[in-house]
């Protein structure tokens, strides 16, 4: 029985976990003396008998804080999937009305969450995907393209704001605002625009906003370059009708002999070098 919540907890054990397991305190306390189990935190150990693990270090990191403790923020989304990279100090969410010192390589944040904004994964309690995206994207090390990401696989923007909500004085609040806005409805327009805010900023002249070509409306075109730019916004999704109409609007200004350059909501925000060069080598080329 022992051997397999091991296995299934990364080789990290509490004190009360191995109690009731069957467990003295004595005989964990032996343990700990012959150095079989390695002190992690007040009353978290782990058996040293397999490599200390990034999943290792984590759960005894949360698990040292309690068992109303839970992993946020840029943590909660290494432990959900949504990041490959897991973070060097390990964010934990405790309650208000916690008390102890922070432990070393962890961020404590001390707030009540709401029930729906906890699960448990793997045996450790972490934020809920909606509430961890719309947190870890706040944060450096995450960004847009982490939301963006989880929008297009994991999650659906009304759940992002309802979490987003549930929680608007945590840190980065203001961002995640930003962030959801964008990736609303009116994402496209907001898309547009940083299109124009990027062209003024790269010093990119001889082009017009909505331009029309071939009977259609282009968001950016160049008349002289005979160059269109279209933008799409973050997480963006198109049906099966729209796919076909846009398809046989890019068709038609192909056709008519221009050059059509489409552009995401996340090339603009993240990669915005990137976007200019494209475009300067694409209206010189011309």
């Amino acid at each position: 029985m022992l051997d397999d919540y091991l296995r299934r907890h990364d080789g990290v054990i509490t004190l009360d976990q191995a109690r009731a397991a069957g467990l003295s305190r004595r005989v964990a306390e032996r343990r700990l003396e012959s150095g079989r189990w390695v002190r992690c935190g007040r009353g978290v150990y782990f058996v040293d008998d397999r490599p200390f693990s990034d999943a290792a270090r984590i759960r005894a990191a949360v698990w040292s804080y309690g068992s109303a403790a839970v992993a946020s923020g840029l943590t909660a989304a290494w432990w959900h999937g949504l990041s490959r990279f897991t973070p060097d100090i390990a964010e934990v969410t405790v309650p208000r009305n916690s008390h102890g010192r922070r432990h070393t390589n962890t961020r404590v944040r001390r707030r009540s969450l709401d029930e729906c904004d906890v699960v448990e994964r793997r045996g450790l309690r972490v934020t809920s995907l909606p509430l961890t995206v719309v947190e870890a994207a706040a944060q450096r090390g995450g960004g847009a393209k982490l939301m963006d990401n989880a929008l297009q696989r994991h999650v659906d923007l009304s759940s992002l704001w309802r979490a987003h909500l549930r929680n608007k004085g945590r840190t980065g609040a203001p961002r995640s605002r930003r962030l959801l806005q964008a990736a609303s409805d009116g994402s496209r327009s907001v898309a547009e625009r940083l299109l124009i805010k990027l062209l003024k900023d790269a010093g990119i002249g001889g082009w017009q906003a909505n331009f029309w070509v071939a009977g259609y409306r282009v968001d950016v075109g160049f008349p002289g370059a005979r160059v269109a730019l279209e933008v799409d916004g973050m997480a963006f999704h198109s049906g099966a009708e729209e796919f076909q109409v846009d398809r046989e609007r890019q068709n038609a200004i192909v056709l008519s002999g221009w050059q059509v350059l489409r552009f995401t909501w996340l090339d603009l925000t993240e990669y915005p070098d990137r976007v200019s060069a494209v475009i300067r080598a694409a209206i010189s080329a011309r």
